[in-house]
């Protein structure tokens, strides 16, 4: 049983610039990739002749909820046809990947975890009945294929076998089968055991491995919440153990592990792919819903404030594969790529750099994250991201007014037709809370009790300090409240429309290479940091206009360039003496910043 439960789209309505970053999330290539893109305008899924694999469903499960928190009627109507679509394709024993019958035993049914994943979003946006029996169905045909032996989990599905468990909890709480639990079981045993896999995390290597991949990594923090209770196992954390490790070995200041495409160490200058953040975001959303601790909650607020926004275009039509924490260029490598296993256009923003999964995938991030600003538990709701939203059920209307994580006040209004125990979450780098005015000592976790039929105005605000954190190599990087701040890079673009292996690319939807245009070889002069807030632009991550900034004191240094790279800054620097005189430095959000210096050195005083 869940701590937390998620409310529908039909009860929550983004506000504020959370629903203008959908907005244009909606009108970029979100929005747009069905009519613009081969691997799901022509999807095996939806009955065409191309991608018959992940790329259509990953699309879906951002598109479904992006559509139905707009209440955009062009775009619901697209997601119902094309789950229609799906459904018109079951096959009568309730398979339904599309692949011929003779073929299912090599058919990678990764998909139906996902697939299933999808139909179950769509049903909480929509209410369609006919999901939790087409779901029941796909599951007790995969269930019958895998205990006879008829096929087996490997590749994808072999170290992603928790996914599944998504659909059996759906599935299980609607209809309390005993084939579901040896379902489970089953799955569990054919499935990758990483308690077991956790040495390879510590010493990357420049091949390509599944038990290191990085998404996989990402989606596997789950595995144990979503999982122990049909397994009938005691939740002991072991997703806390596995995230202590991966971020000792290959922690990134912005909350991920660098994986380009599979774990790359803490250099600043290895990438982490665009589907490992949003699939942590995913993961511990799950996370905190499942076991109420809020460690997950402030995990996510650093993910989906930072790395999110940072390695997607403005406009949200173009995107990274990799990001990296110093970033100077994004500028194709003439010669061998500097990542371990992608290739050498996998840090440009464009269509689908290096691989297309994160094309489809990246959509979920921030819809998801919209359903993450209020859950339930009985007569309990708790604000666990504070993003402006708005909650309407039967009972209850709850809303936040805020500019959260950009300002740190927060003002909510709650009413109900029963009474309601409301309940707010305060990270724990929140200073001098108060409440209505008054200040509060105790944080953590804010409770109200809200009458039926009377109106409740909850002031809340609180401070957050700008710090600088120790990195690896003796660099330092500056933080304040969830948001991560760099030195940022001015730059130009150079376009480049073309067609590669049937795909095309132009404007919008093209490729382009970030030149830079100013230093980036500094470090920091001293620890005084000053914050200052600037108002919230169309464009809530802006790149021209940040909503807040941090001067910092700086100097130049020698910094130099990793051998063999022209457009890649040394992993560390090569002399950290002074090249020039102290000047201020204005610094940007990271998730604002396209082209940055993130990991620094603090001279000495």
């Amino acid at each position: 049983m869940r701590t937390w439960n998620f409310y529908t789209a039909k009860e929550l309505s983004p506000q504020g610039w959370m629903r203008r970053q959908l907005e244009i999330q909606a009108k970029g290539l979100s929005g747009h990739l069905d009519k613009v893109w081969r691997d799901v305008r022509d999807s095996g899924w939806f009955g065409g002749d191309w991608n018959d694999w992940e790329r259509g469903p990953y699309w879906l499960d951002g598109f479904i909820p992006m559509a139905y928190l707009l209440e955009d009627e062009d775009m619901i109507a697209r997601a119902k046809r094309y789950v229609d679509a799906i459904l018109a394709r079951q096959k009568p024993d309730g398979w339904i990947c599309p692949c011929a019958d003779e073929d299912r035993a090599n058919y990678d049914t990764w998909t139906i975890y996902l697939v299933t994943k999808v139909l179950i979003v769509y049903y909480d946006c929509s209410g369609d009945e006919r999901i939790p029996n087409v779901v029941y169905r796909i599951l007790k045909n995969y269930y019958e294929q895998l205990a006879s032996g008829k096929i087996r989990l490997f590749c994808w599905s072999k170290f992603r076998w928790f996914e599944c468990f998504i659909a059996i909890n759906f599935t299980y709480q609607r209809y309390p089968e005993d084939w579901l639990l040896d379902l489970a079981k089953i799955l569990k045993d054919q499935g990758a055991d990483y308690n077991l896999l956790t040495e390879r995390w510590k010493r990357p290597l420049n091949e390509w491995e599944w038990d290191t991949h990085i998404v996989n990594m990402s989606l596997m923090l789950k595995s144990e919440a979503v999982s122990h209770e049909l397994l009938g196992k005691p939740y002991v954390d072991e997703a806390e153990k596995f995230r202590t490790i991966l971020d000792q070995y290959n922690g990134t200041p912005v909350g991920l592990f660098t994986g380009d495409e599979c774990l790359s160490g803490r250099s600043p200058i290895q990438g982490t792919e665009l589907c490992a953040a949003v699939d942590m975001m995913y993961s511990y959303e799950l996370l905190y819903a499942h076991t109420g601790d809020p460690k997950w909650a402030e995990r996510l607020e650093t993910v989906a404030f930072n790395a999110l926004p940072a390695t997607i275009s403005d406009d949200m039509w173009t995107h990274q594969y990799d990001q990296m924490s110093n970033q100077i260029a994004c500028q194709k490598f003439p010669g061998k790529s500097l990542f371990r296993t992608n290739n050498s256009e996998a840090h440009l923003f464009g269509l689908e750099p290096h691989y297309g999964c994160c094309t489809a995938n990246f959509s979920q991030g921030w819809p998801k994250l919209a359903y993450s600003t209020f859950m339930y538990q009985g007569d309990t709701v708790i604000n666990v991201v504070p993003i402006p939203s708005e909650l309407t059920t039967e009972d209850v209307h709850i809303v936040l007014e805020t500019n959260y994580p950009f300002e740190n006040s927060f003002r909510y209004t709650a009413s109900g037709k029963k009474d309601f125990t409301f309940k707010v979450r305060i990270p724990g780098f929140a200073q001098n809370l108060r409440v209505n005015g008054e200040t509060v000592f105790d944080g953590g976790e804010l409770s109200f009790a809200v009458k039926a039929g009377e109106d409740q105005v909850i002031n809340v605000s609180f401070d957050t300090v700008p710090y600088m954190e120790k990195r690896p190599y003796d660099l330092y990087t500056v933080k304040c409240g969830s948001l991560v701040f760099s030195v940022p890079v001015a730059y130009e673009k150079k376009m480049h429309e073309y067609e590669r292996d049937g795909v095309e690319r132009k404007f919008p939807y093209c490729d382009y290479e970030y030149i830079p245009q100013s230093d980036w070889n500094y470090a920091y002069a001293g620890q005084d940091l000053e914050l200052e807030r600037r108002g919230i632009s169309d464009v809530p991550f802006s790149s021209q206009e940040p909503p807040v900034v941090i001067r910092a004191k700086v100097k130049k240094i020698d910094w130099g360039l990793e051998d063999g790279y022209a457009t890649v800054c040394a992993k560390v620097p090569e002399s950290r003496e002074p090249i020039s005189e102290e000047q201020e430095m204005v610094l940007y959000p990271y998730g604002c910043a396209k082209l940055r210096m993130t990991e620094i050195p603090l001279l000495a005083d």
